[in-house]
């Protein structure tokens, strides 16, 4: 085969939909309970991983506190969940390696090659762009809910749950928030981890996404609500259980792809 035929035949298969499957509501545990076991098989690469991203979130939540941001600390933290498929790359990277029966490095987790590309690159500008735009929605949430500035955590915790403004506020910025985190849950859940593996485009990976939740409404939900759940619970210890979460939910977000997308179909995988 030619140099260009070659090139050719590889444009086609990025273009390529891969089938998906169709899954049971017990997947999404299964999942967290491979991604433990996986965990434990390269405990320090992961955990350190772990380390870092509950250090740099606990540490910008705490410069937003003690410059009076309380406010902002909390809307960005409720909307981490935005740009968190795209942070966990060095553990999909991970997940990939495991499963092929290796053991991961560090530095193979934090040099992903693949999550340099420009595909990559496109996803993840596009959840930092709904990340800021969800950073300017609750900030006008906020501000139609009150003349005050609530410049402490303590100050803004008693207005959010004492005070009728506040409850309003939250109910307000929960549902608007809870629809953009559902469209973005959809667009990368499957396309975050596919696009590592495949040699494959982020318009077809986001559609295979969607795909892979339509197809699986019930389940998908119940995936949903155990990330989102971690993530929170892990929030409000300081970021502390992030060491073990956030590899957990990364390890365990590679096998809720690999489950759910057709090995054998689409688009070319990746050498492995």
């Amino acid at each position: 085969m030619s140099v260009s035929e070659e090139s050719q035949t590889e444009t086609e298969g990025r273009g390529t939909l891969p089938k998906v499957r169709e899954i049971g509501f017990s997947a999404p545990f299964g999942w967290l309970a491979g991604a433990w076991r996986d965990l434990w098989r390269a405990p320090v690469p992961c955990l350190i991983y772990g380390v870092a991203m509950a250090a740099v979130s606990a540490g910008l939540v705490a410069l937003l506190v003690v410059t009076n941001a309380s406010f902002l600390a909390l809307s960005l933290t409720c909307g981490f969940v935005f740009v968190a498929p795209m942070l966990a790359m060095g553990l999909y990277e991970a997940g990939r390696v495991l499963e092929a029966g290796g053991r991961p490095t560090l530095t193979q987790m934090v040099f992903v090659k693949r999550a340099f590309s420009s595909d990559a690159a496109y996803l993840g500008l596009f959840l930092l762009l709904i990340y800021l735009l969800w950073g300017r929605i609750a900030q006008l949430v906020y501000g139609l809910s009150t003349w005050h500035l609530h410049d402490t955590v303590e100050k803004f915790v008693t207005f959010a749950l004492t005070t009728g403004e506040g409850h309003d506020m939250l109910m307000t910025g929960t549902m608007i928030g809870g629809v953009i985190a559902f469209f973005v849950y959809m667009s990368v859940v499957v396309a975050a981890p596919m696009l590592l593996d495949r040699r494959t485009n982020v318009f077809a990976a986001t559609v295979t996404s969607f795909t892979a939740v339509a197809a699986n409404p019930g389940p998908m939900l119940v995936w949903a609500g155990i990330i989102v759940t971690l993530l929170l619970a892990s929030a409000a210890t300081g970021f502390a259980a992030f060491i073990i979460v956030f590899p957990l939910l990364g390890l365990a977000s590679w096998r809720a792809y690999r489950a759910l997308v057709d090995e054998g179909s689409g688009a070319d995988q990746t050498s492995r």
